[in-house]
């Protein structure tokens, strides 16, 4: 009997999933073979094809993909019913596509070398480091804030819009590489997603689209917020799949960009993240802290949380729950945790730069 290409698509998803296991264990191989030389040039060829577009390709990808799905479904219902075999067969022909679409253009760099190998850090968890960076980081964005408003009282409002951010951003990178040149970024592919709204009902700032390589920031975010979750995204885009990793490359690119409040809402992104694990430590060291933080600064914070609590809805939870179990099973143990894990990174790497 002759088996069908259909078939063979179909049958090839378990051979992929089991490839794709060994490759997780094989980090040093992925570094260099897949995420030093093969997705560069993958990732420059999808973002000189999508970059120059002023929408989302993969917004309207997905888009297209999901109408075509449910018309298949509708106009094949009695096909699907009388042959329910061969219907589970093209479902698994699609999965096994895209199942190696995304790993082959971008999810194997989920499985290469961690970032603080490359920059030589040794991530931390000491609590007394943690107060002492924290306490830098308050001073910091309270000098920022004051200079920007003139005052210790209004939050800050970032004068630019989402393209002008998104050049800016482009600039931090371009600042950071002459420390760092494996962060250089050419030729980004930075959008608003067109799907902002859902994506804060989702929970979501940000994502990359793996299949076009575009960095989609969540349109809707409070304006001082933007910036980080733009390099963020941009951050993956050069391969950088761990959320810690990438929330550090935003942090970065957005501290030690020119424009200072680019370097506000950089510091005051890092110091939401400190303060958090400062809380889980010792409560009174918590509301020592915050009680220094400029009265502005508490008003960007307050924004932010607004924004959210906004957007907050039943299945909130459990887009968080899905997007956390597809994380720990791409080797990030800690899940959707694994943001919060960028303080044993920034502190680290204080020491080291100060």
């Amino acid at each position: 009997m002759k088996i069908s290409f259909k078939t063979w698509l179909a049958i090839a998803l378990l051979p992929l999933y089991g490839l794709v296991q060994w490759l997780s264990q094989e980090t040093e191989w992925v570094e260099r073979y897949y995420s030093q030389s093969v997705y560069p040039f993958i990732s420059q060829f999808f973002r000189h094809l999508m970059g120059g577009l002023p929408f989302s390709v993969g917004d309207i990808c997905y888009t297209l993909l999901v109408v075509l799905g449910l018309r298949y479904i509708f106009v094949k219902r009695l096909y699907i019913k009388t042959y329910p075999f061969t219907f589970m067969r093209d479902v698994l022909m699609v999965c096994s596509i895209l199942y190696f679409s995304f790993y082959a253009l971008w999810g194997l760099n989920y499985f290469r070398e961690p970032l603080r190998h490359k920059l030589e850090l040794v991530e931390t968890n000491e609590y007394d480091q943690l107060v002492v960076f924290t306490r830098q980081l308050i001073k910091k964005t309270n000098q920022l804030q004051a200079s920007l408003v003139g005052d210790t009282i209004q939050g800050i409002v970032v004068p630019y819009d989402r393209e002008e951010m998104f050049q800016k951003t482009i600039a931090g990178y371009d600042a950071l590489a002459q420390r760092h040149p494996f962060l250089s970024l050419e030729v980004p592919s930075a959008k608003t997603s067109l799907y902002s709204t859902a994506l804060s009902y989702m929970g979501y700032a940000g994502y990359l689209n793996p299949f076009t390589g575009e960095a989609q920031v969540n349109g809707l975010l409070p304006a001082f917020r933007f910036p980080v979750v733009a390099g963020h995204e941009m951050g993956h885009q050069l391969g950088y799949s761990a959320e810690n990793e990438t929330n550090f490359i935003g942090y970065l690119v957005t501290a030690t960009n020119p424009d200072p409040y680019f370097q506000y809402a950089g510091y005051a992104y890092a110091l939401g993240y400190c303060l958090s694990d400062v809380r889980r430590g010792n409560e009174d060291m918590f509301q020592e802290l915050i009680g220094q933080l400029n009265e502005g600064v508490l008003v960007n914070f307050r924004e932010m949380n607004a924004f959210w609590t906004r957007y907050q809805n039943p299945m909130e939870p459990l887009f968080k729950s899905v997007f956390n179990s597809f994380l720990k099973a791409n080797r990030q143990a800690k899940g959707i945790q694994s943001y919060n894990a960028v303080v044993s990174l920034l502190v680290p790497y204080h020491q080291k730069y100060p």
